[in-house]
């Protein structure tokens, strides 16, 4: 095992990867000090067994002996599980052009986790895994070995790699974050069972929306992040077979079904922002799978369901938790920027002046792109390729911002040598939404 250990080295002298596509110097720091720390605890838990052993005049049982060793075997495999699940992670980042794209994905997902002007402080890591679902290991939670995850490794589909839709999933992703380090999933619990004792005719209902909560949360800073582009890349994901579009699982504690979840989606957003879309976008949801045929059970609850989601949806947007000093969600999520027509007009600006578009905050990039997208204003190819840059972008503008940090610690002067060669990297001379 000491063997074995000396060979799990840090990752700056395991990986080889392009600057541009490396995950932040604070996410990196952060994993490297954890897998520091178990390294050390592992060497001198192996450390104090062979002393054990080795006292003299002492007998030492074989199943003791066993018991011992087999325990601090499980730890080892545990460090082990630990380094190879970061090795996954930063290995990835090695791909022509998808490391790149990773990486300014953490930058999307590091504006993400911000939240009432508060940036939550935790560090993002993305990547991509086969599959249909998203998921993310939240920081500060344990790890396979037994230790705390120093950062947020959220993992995305590579399926969803093309479009705006992946925004829809990555924000969601770290909407879990959010959620947990406010604490806004048990403050919002509080007003929900509130209305539970008040109404036991529906008390069920609220019931439900009480155990899915933390995805509802999640999908209400997904679209208040990203507007009608997170209901749009929602529609992408669960668009199943019918059976499981209507598949009311009551075992499940958290995930509600994707019929309710589009339409409350489009409620939602149209409860920040007031527009026509969210109820064109839930008629043709309706379209595709229509309630006609389903149970007469099933239809009673679905019509219940959607009575209650206004109610429960004014509760959610204007609910104040402590954690944001009384504001209300509505209030702290900056959903002014993000009102349809605000969106279409920096479309139309961009397009003119597509520099500003570079130096929009990520969400709001995409949200407009979502906006467009909804309007029929962009293609698929065209969506595609201005996201492509943008990602290429946010990746090469935080290498040189680390870069520059150092420099400025060495009291050297920089020179704006940067943004010319970004210009003509990334970019073309013909406008980039053209």
């Amino acid at each position: 095992m000491l063997a074995r250990l000396a060979q799990v080295k840090p990752f700056v002298l395991h990986e080889n990867m392009l600057p541009a596509a490396n995950i932040s110097m604070q996410a990196l720091l952060a994993i490297e000090l954890m897998l520091v720390k178990g390294r050390l605890e592992m060497r001198k838990a192996i450390q104090d067994f062979l002393k054990w052993l080795d006292t003299r005049g002492t007998y030492r049982s074989a199943a003791e002996t066993q018991k011992r060793f087999t325990f601090l075997r499980l730890k080892f495999n545990g460090l082990v599980d630990d380094f190879d699940l970061f090795s996954d992670v930063l290995t990835q980042r090695s791909e022509l052009e998808t490391g790149v794209w990773l990486a300014g994905l953490d930058v999307l997902a590091t504006e993400a986790l911000s939240i009432a002007g508060k940036n939550i402080m935790v560090p993002a890591v993305v990547w991509l895994d086969r599959g249909h679902g998203a998921a993310i290991r939240r920081s500060r939670t344990r790890l396979p070995g037994g230790g705390e995850n120093p950062v947020a490794i959220i993992r995305i589909p590579r399926e969803r790699m093309v479009g705006s839709g992946i925004a829809s999933s990555l924000v969601h992703e770290c909407g879990h974050q959010v959620s947990a380090t406010l604490g806004l999933i048990d403050s919002i619990k509080e007003s929900l069972r509130k209305v539970q004792k008040s109404n036991s005719r529906t008390r069920f209902i609220w019931n439900l929306w009480e155990r899915w909560i933390a995805e509802i949360l999640s999908d209400l800073i997904s679209v208040a992040r990203v507007g009608v582009g997170s209901t749009l890349g929602l529609i992408g994901v669960v668009s199943l077979p019918r059976h499981f579009v209507f598949r009311i699982n009551f075992d499940d504690p958290s995930h509600h079904f994707p019929f309710i979840r589009v339409k409350l989606s489009c409620v939602m957003g149209n409860a920040l922002y007031p527009h026509p879309q969210w109820n064109e976008l839930a008629q043709l949801w309706e379209s595709f799978y229509p309630t006609v045929g389903l149970d007469l059970n099933r239809r009673n609850l679905i019509i219940n369901l959607e009575r209650s989601i206004p109610d429960f949806v004014s509760i959610l947007i204007h609910h104040q938790p402590r954690s944001l000093g009384g504001r209300s969600l509505k209030e702290v999520l900056g959903v002014e920027e993000r009102e349809p027509k605000r969106l279409t007009a920096l479309f139309q600006q961009w397009q003119i002046l597509p520099e500003q578009m570079r130096n929009a905050p990520p969400t709001l990039a995409f949200a407009v792109i979502g906006q467009a997208k909804m309007e029929g204003k962009i293609s698929a190819e065209q969506e595609n390729k201005i996201l492509s840059n943008l990602l290429s972008h946010w990746a090469l503008k935080r290498t040189w911002s680390a870069a520059e940090e150092c420099i400025k610690g060495q009291n050297q002067k920089t020179t704006n040598k940067r943004v010319d060669f970004e210009t003509a990297f990334l970019f073309s001379s013909q406008p980039v939404l053209k």
